[in-house]
């Protein structure tokens, strides 16, 4: 049996791993005496977060991994200390997973890796069977029972960058899907499928004909957005079909703000342990957000019930503890 912590090291664990940097929490506590250092510091959060909070992100995602969409997006990291032989210069990389609201409740994971090879997300996701809303980057492409949604935001993008009046077209036919979007983003997923395929389908139509009949060649901004854009054609189709995907991968892109923010003031992460650690912590911080639940709160809940509770051996206990159960609503909701 787990042995029983006192709730001030709790507290502790908690300002911790609620700082944005281990300095504030440090500063705070020298105030009252209690001198410790980083290398400290870090080895309480990697190991309360392996111990108390790892349970609970292998929950949520092991629930993730029974819905049939989600949306997926990776930035850079760094770590120090690498496993692979790589100077610790060298690029990491973070990946963020949330799920849609109209499959229940949000939820947000992080993973950290060493790279952005497809072998990652194949890992992450094992046998994940559903449809994946990603950027048009080339490892999210042939995994097989995964069926990938392409994000009109980028192809906007692309045609914002031609900056031409053909640049303009582009622009102007993503535009129209964005402002009818605009109209259906209340309606029911079934409602919103039947919208989209009477307004929708004829313009993503006409869009791909355009592309396809005009001479764009060469490497300039026009060929190379006329190019993004067919080739990643079935996938920027999805969202036609099922009225649950959306346009874009904003959702992801939104969920990773807190790591391309947060890597400004930690910079980066020592040993792979650390950056794990990392992932989890702001996995949970984010989910309690995304669930209307106070992030402080509800870590002192976990860090201080856990330790007193058989997690291991009888883990529907976890259950009580995701941050949309009863429980924690009543005593940690916003």
């Amino acid at each position: 049996m787990p042995v029983e912590a006192p709730c001030q090291v709790a507290i502790l664990c908690t300002q911790l791993c609620t700082s944005l940097h281990f300095s504030l929490a440090k500063n705070k506590w020298e105030r009252y005496g209690l001198n410790t250092n980083d290398k400290n510091l870090s080895n309480w959060v990697i190991r309360a977060s392996h111990d108390w909070l790892l349970p609970i992100y292998e929950r949520m995602k092991s629930l993730m991994m029974a819905k049939t969409i989600l949306h997926v997006d990776e930035t850079y990291s760094q770590i120090i200390n690498r496993s692979d032989g790589k100077s610790g210069q060298s690029n990491a990389y973070n990946w963020v997973y949330r799920s849609v609201p109209s499959q229940g409740p949000t939820i947000v994971l992080f993973q950290s890796s060493l790279s952005r090879a497809r072998s990652v997300l194949e890992s992450f996701i094992e046998d994940y069977s559903g449809t994946i809303v990603c950027d048009g980057y080339s490892a999210y492409d042939k995994i097989e029972g995964v069926t990938f949604a392409n994000c009109w935001a980028h192809v906007r993008r692309y045609w914002m960058k031609a900056n031409s009046k053909n640049g303009q077209i582009g622009v102007s036919y993503c535009d129209a899907l964005y402002r009818l979007e605009r109209k259906f983003k209340h309606l029911s997923p079934s409602k919103r499928r039947k919208k989209r395929q009477k307004f929708a389908l004829p313009i993503v139509k006409k869009f791909l004909d355009w592309v396809e009949k005009s001479p764009f060649y060469g490497k300039n901004a026009l060929a190379k957005a006329a190019e993004y854009t067919l080739n990643r054609a079935n996938g920027l189709k999805a969202f036609l079909k099922d009225g649950r995907i959306e346009i874009d991968n904003n959702p992801a892109e939104n969920a990773i703000r807190p790591n391309v923010m947060g890597r400004k003031n930690w910079l980066f992460s020592v040993s792979e342990a650390g950056a794990k650690a990392n992932a989890i912590c702001l996995s949970i911080a984010e989910t309690a957000k995304a669930n209307g639940v106070d992030f402080y709160r509800y870590l002192l809940k976990l860090l201080t019930d856990f330790p007193n509770l058989d997690i291991y051996q009888h883990s529907e206990i976890l259950n009580q503890y995701m941050p949309w159960s009863k429980m924690i609503q009543a005593e940690c909701g916003r």
